[in-house]
């Protein structure tokens, strides 16, 4: 708060006057208080996701193992995931009264030089920056749609491109600013997914040149390893701090309660999605 070098007498017109200039700090505290309370809570502890949403029985009986979170792949033009039957907003909603944290993947238009052949049919256009805002703004739809609210973290799901082809990445990563910008205008918090060696080191290359308009959020997968969400050799240690997630083990079948999924399994220490 500022100080102030005041002298006054005992007087209404001193009192009023130190009222009005404590007026903005008092005004700037509600403000930081409302933002805060509008943030994604916090989550520490073991998710899995998989390609489609599961039915609700088996969420049911995953309770019995040691997942509290899950990812959805809730919308975009690259998603694979199709048809997801059992995804909607009652489906969130009743999840989430299981105990469950959710965690929304958005799965957009794709780099120029994805790797997948599956995904050479979405890939960004010529004009990235109008894209990136366009589906961005669909990405907060979609997840207002599904009952999601505002604070929460939705991923970008860029799946592994030659991150290392100049023209390439930078087509991309106009592509990731722009959407960022539109989610994060919208009132949600913009996070990014991607395999470690390519997108995620291309992110943190971008936030050591000083780069603005970056993810809040990083979601990386480095597979065939343990958990290691502070040991992984394309991040800094002092970057996204308590805003990571390692997808460390793909397409593994598990059971729990009878019912059978196969998953990728991560850790997280991030920000899930506030659900209402």
């Amino acid at each position: 708060m500022r100080r102030l070098k005041l002298t006054l007498a005992s007087s209404a017109a001193g009192l009023l006057a130190l009222v009005t200039l404590l007026a903005p700090s008092a005004a700037a505290d509600d403000g930081e208080e409302e933002q805060e309370a509008m943030a994604a809570a916090p989550f520490r502890g073991a998710a899995f996701d998989t390609c489609k949403a599961p039915s609700l029985a088996a969420m049911r009986a995953w309770r019995s193992s040691s997942y509290r979170a899950v990812g959805i792949y809730y919308a975009g033009r690259g998603r694979s995931c199709q048809p997801q039957r059992n995804l909607s907003k009652s489906w969130v909603t009743e999840v989430h009264r299981m105990g469950w944290q959710v965690l929304p993947v958005f799965v957009g238009s794709q780099s120029p030089c994805v790797y997948a052949q599956n995904k050479k049919g979405v890939r960004i256009g010529g004009r990235p920056a109008k894209q990136g805002e366009s589906e961005g703004a669909q990405a907060v739809q979609q997840a207002r749609a599904l009952g999601i609210l505002a604070g929460s973290p939705l991923y970008l799901d860029l799946e592994a491109y030659n991150a290392g082809n100049a023209s390439c990445a930078r087509t991309t990563l106009d592509f990731v600013r722009a959407w960022n910008r539109e989610v994060r205008g919208r009132g949600y918090t913009p996070g990014f997914y991607s395999s470690a060696d390519s997108g995620v080191r291309h992110m943190e290359r971008a936030r050591l040149a000083g780069v603005g308009d970056l993810p809040e959020v990083i979601w990386f997968a480095r597979w065939h390893s343990s958990p290691a969400l502070y040991q992984e050799q394309s991040l800094r240690k002092d970057a996204w701090r308590h805003r990571r997630i390692h997808q460390y083990a793909g397409d593994a079948a598990e059971s729990h309660g009878g019912q059978r999924l196969v998953v990728d399994r991560n850790d997280v220490d991030a920000p899930v999605a506030r659900i209402g």
